[in-house]
């Protein structure tokens, strides 16, 4: 037995050796240079200097209410959109089924800057379709990208085009799951369609829905390509700026590396305490 795990050890080991050189080693180190001042030459211990700087920042404090801000409506949107999108695909009066499972999951295979300049194209203020086709039924045209509260809105029908097909995918593996017998036994005891997608569908796909939303939360706290290609940097004015923008402009802008390592941190420790907080309360009751 001794020989066999010291075999299966020495396969493992150029993984480890890889895993540990660029995982476990980049994630101390930034740790370590949280706790630095990076503009000084050389870079020396201060560990107040950057996260005191953290709780006094405006512009962290307005990346982090822009990213709860997406957390708290585009998230749960898309998960409510993807649960439609799945019974749909799951329904055996659906023809072409391979077809439409694949158009709901292309967006994610798209590639990002091709996406982002499409939908830049799209919600043009001049020459944009959607600016067209509120014209067309007698509404003003909106300035997606000047405005706040529309540039925070198209911000969120992006990545909502984006993942709601991939979330919708995983759902349906959860509804394909389901025994078909559950359906049969409700059916003949004369249980309504309705009542049987609230009673047995959700609840059974609990569990797939609470991954979902897991990866969502993490997702979105890590919020990057959308800000800064869809609407220029996280503009107008920081309006839709989020914490991993923040990020970015910190550290490789600005080169900050030991403030940008605290935001990075901050980021992973509120994505751990929104995911606990939501398992907890979608615990299965004992």
């Amino acid at each position: 037995m001794r020989t066999q795990n010291a075999t299966a050890y020495r396969f493992l080991t150029p993984y480890l050796l890889i895993f540990a050189i660029f995982w476990i080693w980049p994630i101390i180190s930034s740790f370590l240079i949280s706790f630095q001042a990076t503009r000084t030459v050389p870079w020396r211990f201060a560990p107040a200097f950057n996260w005191g700087r953290l709780i006094g920042d405006p512009a962290f404090y307005n990346a982090l209410k822009n990213t709860l801000l997406i957390l708290v409506i585009q998230v749960p949107v898309m998960i409510s959109l993807a649960i439609v999108m799945a019974v749909l695909l799951n329904s055996p009066l659906l023809k072409a089924r391979g077809l439409y499972r694949f158009a709901f999951f292309a967006p994610v295979v798209v590639g990002e800057v091709a996406y982002s300049a499409v939908f830049r194209l799209m919600f043009s203020l001049d020459f944009g379709i959607v600016n067209k086709l509120l014209e067309s039924v007698g509404l003003a045209k909106i300035d997606w990208f000047s405005n706040v509260t529309p540039a925070m809105a198209l911000i969120m029908i992006a990545v909502t085009w984006r993942w709601a097909g991939y979330n919708a995918i995983i759902i349906l593996a959860g509804l394909q799951s389901i025994p078909e017998d559950v359906y049969e036994a409700a059916t003949l005891d004369r249980v309504s369609k309705v009542k049987q997608f609230f009673h047995i569908t959700l609840p059974l796909l609990k569990p797939v829905i609470v991954f979902c939303a897991v990866l969502s939360i993490i997702g979105t706290m890590q919020l990057f390509t959308e800000p800064f290609l869809i609407t220029e940097r996280g503009g107008p004015g920081g309006g839709t700026e989020t914490l991993g923008l923040l990020l970015y402009r910190q550290g490789f802008r600005s080169l900050n590396f030991g403030y940008a390592s605290a935001i990075a941190y901050t980021m992973a420790g509120l994505a751990i305490a929104i995911t606990l907080v939501q398992l907890w309360l979608m615990r299965e009751p004992k």
